[in-house]
């Protein structure tokens, strides 16, 4: 259990500085407030290349006759992928779709079922407190939602305590663009670019420009990937996805 000395301690609302306890709620509040527009906005920030990130990502799930736990699901693009995935192989996996915000989770309800993807379950829980059985799941996947996290090292423990012996950790997050040049007109979109897309389209600028800060601070690929090894991960590593704009990490509960 966290001390109120340690919730009291201050850190990162994109460039701001606010408690623990300031952040989650913080971070509620700017999901409820974009939900709608969320997948709209995807497309319309990556250019459309979020599909091919998520598409990459899905691949990295070799086993689909299995127990898979999608944290920080959002909107569920990346169940509904694996889900259609799976149909395509024949394969019949148990996915469950845990997330913090109501709001989310229930556009991804609604997607999933417009999409004839049934046989989901869905769950209301944070990341730092999953309310599953040890050694639980075989794949636990988190996609852009890590960084929102206030206490990314106490989420990282829960999601080796719930996997399984073997079981395999995989995250898609924005990292650190690999090329100075490249960075430099990344950055200059991220941050002239996108808050102007969120005011005009989901009517949330602030909350566009908290997302592309924390993309900003969120450590560079080598440090999340000590991260994981700091918790206990094995086989830990990451494929950089368009120059380093995502990455995809992973590791095992060896």
């Amino acid at each position: 259990m966290q001390n109120n000395d340690d919730n009291s301690a201050k850190i990162n609302f994109g460039f701001s500085k606010v408690t623990f306890d300031q952040k989650r709620d913080l971070v509620q509040g700017v999901f409820s407030s974009i939900a709608n527009k969320y997948d709209v906005m995807n497309d319309l920030m990556s250019l459309g290349l979020h599909r091919i990130w998520k598409s990459e990502f899905v691949k990295q799930i070799t086993n689909l006759q299995s127990d898979i736990l999608d944290v920080a699901s959002g909107t569920g693009d990346i169940a509904c992928e694996i889900m259609k995935r799976a149909t395509k192989l024949k394969a019949l996996p148990n996915i469950t779709l845990c997330d913090i915000n109501p709001d989310m989770l229930d556009i991804a309800r609604n997607k999933a079922i417009n999409n004839n993807l049934l046989g989901l379950e869905y769950v209301i829980a944070d990341a730092e407190l999953l309310p599953f059985a040890d050694n639980s799941f075989d794949y636990y996947t988190i996609v852009f939602g890590i960084r929102n996290v206030p206490k990314i090292d106490i989420a990282l423990k829960e999601a080796f305590r719930v996997l399984k012996p073997n079981g395999k950790f995989l995250c898609l997050e924005f990292s650190k663009v690999e090329y100075s040049c490249l960075k430099q007109l990344y950055d200059s979109y991220s941050f002239n670019i996108i808050p102007k897309i969120g005011k005009i389209v989901a009517g949330d600028e602030s909350a566009y420009q908290y997302l592309v800060e924390s993309i900003n601070l969120f450590p560079d690929q080598d440090s999340f990937a000590m991260m994981l090894k700091d918790v206990g991960f094995g086989n830990v590593g990451y494929k950089n996805l368009t120059f380093g704009v995502t990455a995809i990490h992973s590791g095992y509960k060896l």
